[in-house]
């Protein structure tokens, strides 16, 4: 078996990954598309108590949570269920989702994409939570849109 073209063996160890702050989460991506030839995007997303993204779904890619701390819990086919330490959940896309820590110390999920691409989003808005003011909430609609992810109105 060969090595597939422009893809090199990586070991990414802790602490190292590039940092994104957005939405109150800080996301640590260990892998990304440019790592992967673009298969999938890993990184470790980090959320304070009652935080998580309203209900949305993904145009583009399959996700893929693996609770490593906290209380957290997802919403899949409009039923809510808390996924204690160790627990795996897999969103495929255009499937409506969300979570939320459920607990009162941060929560820490191992996250896998497929294809890549959610680093550029996340990369995007994290540059306008970064603006000082705040973000333009607008534009992050727009940014949403232009990467594949929807909120449903309820």
């Amino acid at each position: 078996m060969t090595p597939q073209a422009n893809i090199a063996s990586k070991v990414v160890f802790p602490g190292q990954g590039r940092v994104v702050r957005a939405f109150g989460d800080e996301i640590t991506f260990v892998l990304d598309g440019a790592a992967t030839g673009g298969k999938y995007t890993q990184f470790i997303d980090v959320t304070p108590p009652g935080g998580g993204p309203p209900p949305h779904y993904h145009a583009n890619e399959d996700e893929l949570f693996l609770v490593l701390e906290g209380r957290v819990e997802f919403l899949r086919g409009g039923q809510w269920t808390e996924g204690p330490v160790g627990t795996t959940v897999f969103m495929p896309r255009n499937e409506v989702h969300t979570f939320r820590n459920a607990g009162d110390k941060p929560s820490k999920l191992f996250v896998t994409t497929s294809p890549s691409g959610f680093e550029n989003f996340f990369t995007r808005c994290g540059e306008e939570f970064a603006k000082s003011g705040g973000p333009d909430m607008r534009r992050i609609l727009e940014i949403s849109a232009e990467h594949g992810i929807h909120f449903p109105k309820a």
